[in-house]
């Protein structure tokens, strides 16, 4: 079976995001299910399944979802199956059984599916051409959850100008080893807004910085996006002003201070050694005039 699924991010509120074996399995489900109407043999029997269902039974699905499992960590049938009944006490699907098997349908299917029901054979067709790999097209168009997006992808990988910007965010500053959608999403939008020469110029600041990711990024293209920056030659020369402003900033918050601020305690004691010093230069006089005056007598 080939295609995409989407999931959507309010996933991580549902309960089956806490435990990976019922991740597992909604991932399963989401798989499994048929894309379009169509026909299944079971047996001698021919069952209809609509958009959005799938058939399954205790030892098929034990069967896929133990499959490549080590065996201590693997679950029984009736667990499984058991699992499969919450997933419908969640209203997540819902199963019709039979003595022979079960019609799983996936509720809200269209809802969270349908985007890749109009773009499926045009995005299996980008594989093919966009990009040098099949590889690098399937990490950067896999997974994206709005027919927008996968427009906007489709469009500008055709550009090798952004295979560029791809390659040089991949080799500098991707965090991890897979690539996150969204991030590339937005590399789309800074491509079309600045350029990749621009954004490449932006990459290498952020790189220079050791910040991977978007975030540093975005806020490099945002100042240069007030500053009125437009070409490479216009971030050069914002990015050699802001430094020396930088080195000016640091040299005066470092530069020492003539006018220190002398603590109270000090300023005391000074005042205490002075009036000592005071009335000693005075006993000294006084026993000066003392001694002047018993010599004259003599």
């Amino acid at each position: 079976m080939k295609g995409f699924i989407s999931l959507h991010r309010k996933l991580k509120n549902n309960p089956v995001w806490s435990d990976p074996n019922y991740l597992k399995l909604w991932i399963y489900c989401l798989f499994e299910a048929s894309h379009s109407d169509r026909e299944q043999l079971i047996g001698n029997e021919i069952v209809q399944l609509k958009r959005g269902q799938f058939m399954t039974g205790r030892n098929a699905l034990s069967e896929e979802m133990n499959r490549g499992v080590k065996p201590k960590q693997r679950l029984s049938e009736r667990t499984w199956f058991r699992y499969l009944d919450n997933l419908e006490s969640w209203q997540m699907l819902s199963i019709n059984k039979t003595n022979k098997y079960s019609v799983v349908t996936i509720d809200n299917y269209d809802t969270y599916q349908d985007v890749f029901n109009k773009v499926d054979q045009d995005s299996d067709q980008q594989l093919s051409n966009s990009c040098p790999t099949n590889d690098q097209q399937l990490s950067t168009n896999n997974n994206y959850n709005n027919s927008n997006n996968l427009n906007k992808l489709s469009s500008s990988t055709r550009d090798p100008n952004f295979a560029k910007v791809i390659q040089f965010y991949r080799s500098n500053l991707q965090v991890g080893v897979s690539p996150v959608p969204n991030n590339e999403v937005l590399l789309i939008d800074f491509f079309n807004e600045f350029g990749h020469e621009v954004l490449i110029a932006a990459m290498k600041v952020a790189a220079e910085s050791e910040k991977k990711g978007v975030n540093f990024l975005g806020g490099v293209l945002r100042n240069w996006r007030e500053a009125g920056v437009k070409t490479i030659d216009d971030a050069r020369k914002y990015e050699t002003e802001f430094r020396e402003k930088q080195k000016r900033n640091y040299k005066s918050d470092y530069q020492p201070q003539s006018n220190e601020i002398i603590p109270d305690w000090f300023k005391e004691r000074d005042e205490e050694q002075q009036e000592k010093q005071d009335d000693e230069q005075s006993n000294i006089v006084e026993m000066e005039e003392i001694i002047n005056k018993y010599r004259k007598r003599g």
